[in-house]
């Protein structure tokens, strides 16, 4: 929503944003905890899921099959830095627990829903095309989800942001602890170093050879194509250069610098939009934002965290940041983090909410 006009990870405290920021920027290489018009243009696929899928089972007879076993390369880390590591599938995995909320809605999309076992991290909203199917997954938690809880759901198959694939309480297990147990894994290529928008693609296309719904997989992506034509059709003439900006907790403002957020860079483009910070490292500082001086800024709303409009107050009233473009023509902006940190579809929902706001 767009805040001049209209005012409108887990816990409300600056752990807790931090821990959802990092999530989204370890799941770029680091192993650290965790950080509409476009879509009424192809409203007739994608708000009658349940028909489609329907129609893509009947239509899968003349579409290629999956020969099993099959070698997907995907990935793990090794020091930190995402590397290359075969799958072998000997048939479609029945039990999948998915490590974050976007991952069960793509696997949704695919008419793959009875096969998901658990879900975690629900930060943000499902979309009311699939709801009641997103009701028929077990919550395996509100938030991230820890190993023996994951471990507990029995799966084959464990797939999702790569960030998350850690032997940690807010962590999966490592690919490799996993695969130890005989447990499959599918790191989202999104959500690894140097992701653009077309590794949702290459994630939808093995997706659909793994579980063998290839026809499903195909038709997807090209509903996906389509809403992507749709809003490079819309790019703003001249590039919105942006920063983002969360809550603390302590009454004070920070600047989150997505560094290796270079699939969301890459979605963010369809529109002519540039995250000014993305290549910068480290604790960024309030004079770094005045330095800038950003065009449009963005803060993302997720359950549990804190009010953004609350933030946005603090940002207005602060006489230090008076100077910024952003604030002086009150171009700010709220997000909703399952859409751009799913690291999924719904990425496409995002930016076309971003794309209406800014009336392009």
């Amino acid at each position: 929503m767009f805040l001049s006009v209209k005012k409108g990870a887990i816990l409300c405290l600056m752990t807790a944003l931090v821990l959802v920021l990092a999530a989204c920027s370890s799941s770029n290489g680091n192993s650290k905890a965790p950080n509409t018009s476009s879509q009424e243009a192809v409203t007739d696929s994608t708000t009658n899921a349940s028909t489609d899928e329907q129609k893509l089972d009947a239509d899968a007879t003349g579409a290629a099959q999956t020969t099993y076993p099959i070698v997907v390369s995907n990935y793990t880390t090794e020091n930190g830095t995402w590397v290359a590591k075969e799958q072998t599938f000997d048939k479609a995995p029945d039990r999948v627990v998915a490590n974050t909320q976007g991952a069960a809605e793509l696997l949704i999309r695919l008419g793959l829903t009875d096969k998901i076992v658990g879900v975690a991290a629900l930060f943000g909203n499902v979309p009311e095309d699939i709801a009641e199917e997103f009701k028929k997954i077990p919550v395996l938690s509100e938030g991230y989800v820890g190993k023996e809880v994951t471990i507990g759901a029995s799966p084959d198959l464990v797939m999702g942001r790569g960030g998350l694939f850690e032997d940690t309480d807010w962590g999966v297990g490592t690919v490799n602890s996993l695969n130890e147990m005989n447990i499959k894994t599918f790191v989202q290529s999104t959500s690894v170093t140097d992701a653009k928008l077309d590794n949702l693609y290459k994630d939808i296309t093995e997706l659909g050879e793994i579980f063998n719904v290839q026809a499903n997989a195909a038709s997807y992506i090209e509903q996906l194509k389509a809403r992507e034509k749709a809003l490079a059709a819309r790019a703003s003439a001249e590039t919105i250069n942006y920063a983002s900006f969360f809550d603390n907790g302590d009454g004070t403002i920070g600047v989150y610098n997505g560094n290796g957020d270079t699939f969301i860079e890459s979605a963010m483009s369809l529109i002519n939009m540039h995250n000014m910070l993305i290549n910068e490292e480290g604790t960024l500082s309030l004079e770094k934002l005045i330095e800038i001086n950003p065009d449009a800024m963005i803060i993302s709303k997720y359950a549990g965290g804190i009010d953004p409009e609350q933030t946005i107050e603090k940002l207005l009233t602060n006489k230090q940041l008076q100077s910024i473009n952003a604030i002086k023509n009150k171009k700010i902006y709220v997000i909703d983090f399952n859409n751009f940190w799913g690291y999924g579809d719904s990425i496409f929902t995002g930016v076309e909410a971003l794309a209406d706001d800014l009336n392009l």
